[in-house]
């Protein structure tokens, strides 16, 4: 597998709460110049970066993040406000707490509630997995898959626990055919990308990828 191969699943992101416009401006031309999947960034910069990219760039942007837990209500304002200013993507959260009690049908109408407003645009759903249980895992699979989601992601990279293969195993064997996976949270080297990518993620959201692949030729099989 090529280094662009594996940048074009890679959703290059900046989600740090005291990101300067520099380190959105940054992120984006690396974007542009390793095409990566899409730019992830935070909300309040998702009309700054269409307005300077244009269409150079497909934007995901995050909803209900990092703790999941407000109101429907208010994630769907955020989708709403995210679609209106020229985003392409959105990367929800859960409301874990809902899930932890067992209130998947209520899980289930929230996702579904957001992928009727996005339309056609990509719905991916943060499950945080490092809090859950593998049958609460596996039952997620279940709840997102029926929803109608286009993504489950394992999670945000700001919980105690990124991406593990082995939970990318487990979606891989639970979810429905039309639901693909984001793997966040666990990439620390050019292997790591590889092998997320190996065992079945679509994408991967990751701040250094770029970082981890400066100076090796993009058409070269890296392993």
């Amino acid at each position: 597998m090529t280094i662009q191969e594996m940048l074009a699943h890679v959703d290059h992101t900046q989600l740090k709460a005291f990101a300067t416009w520099e380190d959105i401006q940054k992120l984006c031309e690396e974007a542009v110049k390793y095409r990566t999947a899409s730019v992830c960034i935070p909300p309040a910069y998702v009309k700054r970066v269409k307005e300077a990219y244009g269409d150079v760039l497909r934007i995901c942007t995050v909803v209900g993040f990092p703790l999941g837990y407000s109101v429907a209500e208010a994630k769907a304002a955020e989708v709403r406000q995210a679609l209106s200013e020229g985003c392409d993507e959105i990367d929800m959260v859960v409301n874990i707490s809902d899930v932890k009690n067992g209130l998947y049908d209520k899980v289930r109408e929230e996702i579904a509630g957001l992928k009727a407003i996005c339309k056609d645009h990509i719905l991916k759903v943060i499950v945080e997995t490092c809090y859950l249980s593998e049958a609460e895992k596996t039952e997620m699979c279940r709840v997102v898959t029926e929803a109608g989601a286009d993504y489950i992601k394992t999670s945000t990279g700001f919980g105690t626990g990124g991406a593990t293969k082995e939970d990318v195993a487990l979606f891989q064997k639970h979810i429905g055919s039309g639901v693909k996976i984001k793997a966040a949270g666990g990439v620390q080297t050019l292997a790591d990308l590889q092998a997320f990518i190996e065992l079945g993620c679509d994408r991967v959201g990751t701040s250094k990828a770029v970082s981890l692949c400066e100076g090796v030729p993009l058409d070269e099989d890296v392993y």
